[in-house]
């Protein structure tokens, strides 16, 4: 197995870049669907605007009592653009290796609030769930995907950042030479 400066081979640099562009995949469609809407069921019927107010007012973690005010607040429509935005920043962040760090940065703090607005603790399925978790769910899962992109610094590997970096590291070869 050929390793480069990093220590790393070409599988696993492959692979950790492909995950970074799942997950950023996965943050930007959020986002772009959240900003769009609304969006129209097979029946050709109009559906309903994202509104953050019916999870919000469903949180059942630690900070239930913070997430449930927010959905009563006359600015929820304004926390929806936030969080709409977010994801999409987020995502393409991530899926052009551009500022990688930052929108590992954002969709962690992203999946760290969703995973603590509804904790699963019963270990039976419940509503809104696509599964039967208990503590760990996919939230968790994707934040420590997250983790481990940012800490490999998967932008450098394969991305945008990686060719800005490749065009200043002359520069400041030059500066250091002077």
């Amino acid at each position: 197995m050929k390793m480069d400066g990093r220590g790393l081979s070409p599988a696993q640099e492959s692979g950790l870049v492909v995950l970074r562009s799942l997950i950023g995949w996965h943050f930007l469609y959020e986002g772009y669907v959240k900003l769009i809407g609304p969006m129209w069921t097979r029946a050709g019927v109009p559906m309903q605007p994202f509104s953050s107010a019916g999870y919000l007012r469903g949180a059942t973690g630690p900070l239930a009592d913070v997430f449930h005010s927010l959905a009563a607040s006359p600015w929820v429509s304004t926390l929806d653009l936030l969080v709409a935005w977010t994801l999409f920043a987020a995502g393409l962040f991530l899926l052009l290796g551009l500022l990688t760090q930052l929108g590992c940065v954002l969709a962690a703090g992203l999946l760290a609030l969703f995973y603590v607005s509804a904790i699963p603790l019963s270990g039976v399925a419940e509503p809104r769930a696509e599964g039967t978790y208990l503590i760990v769910n996919k939230n968790l899962i994707e934040l420590a995907a997250i983790v481990v992109v940012f800490t490999f610094r998967t932008g450098l590997i394969a991305g945008l950042d990686r060719l800005w970096n490749a065009r200043r590291a002359p520069a400041r070869h030059n500066e250091a030479a002077a």
